[in-house]
């Protein structure tokens, strides 16, 4: 009696859980972003002029990544850190290119760097998601992810926000924006 009554109390608790988790996972998909939902403040517009297409606003000035669907709503948002005004290890400036690009490259959570750290690489870069060259969106530890713009050029951000980004919105050819430092 009391073995059932063990399994039955487990099963109980871990199907809250599952669903918990699972409503908490499928937040952004379910409906669109409102000032109660963000995880944060975000300065990035609620809403822009529908794009036609769904996209991914970097704004290295404001420190932050939005997600977009084709309407022009806000579905997700975060702080990103861009590229740095200069980099001491290659003596020169190292912000991210300015422009509209699309992802030509998926990766899941064992993507690397294959530069840095120079001489080596192997810097972890989970969920990366290659827009420009050696550019990437990218997870990055959150002591890493910061208002300031201080990488050697890829776009880090929160690790749970790349992999939201990776998963849930972002396909090879998504576009990406980059606004002006």
């Amino acid at each position: 009696m009391r073995m059932s009554a063990a399994i039955t109390i487990f099963l109980l608790l871990f199907f809250l859980f599952m669903s918990s988790t699972s409503l908490a996972q499928h937040k952004y998909n379910s409906h669109r972003l409102t000032e109660s939902d963000k995880p944060f403040s975000p300065k990035l517009a609620l809403q822009i002029d529908p794009p036609g297409e769904k996209i991914v606003i970097v704004d290295p000035n404001i420190h932050e990544w939005g997600a977009y669907d084709s309407n022009g709503e806000l579905l997700h948002a975060g702080i990103a850190t861009a590229g740095s005004d200069w980099c001491r290890d290659l003596h020169r400036r190292c912000h991210t290119k300015v422009g509209t690009f699309r992802v030509y490259s998926l990766g899941d959570r064992s993507c690397v760097s294959r530069k840095f750290p120079l001489g080596r690489g192997g810097a972890p870069m989970p969920y990366c998601m290659y827009f420009n060259g050696g550019q990437a969106l990218h997870g990055s530890p959150s002591s890493h992810v910061v208002r300031g713009n201080i990488s050697h050029g890829c776009v880090r951000l929160h690790v749970e926000d790349a992999k939201w980004l990776r998963f849930n919105f972002v396909e090879e050819g998504t576009e990406v924006i980059i606004k002006p430092y």
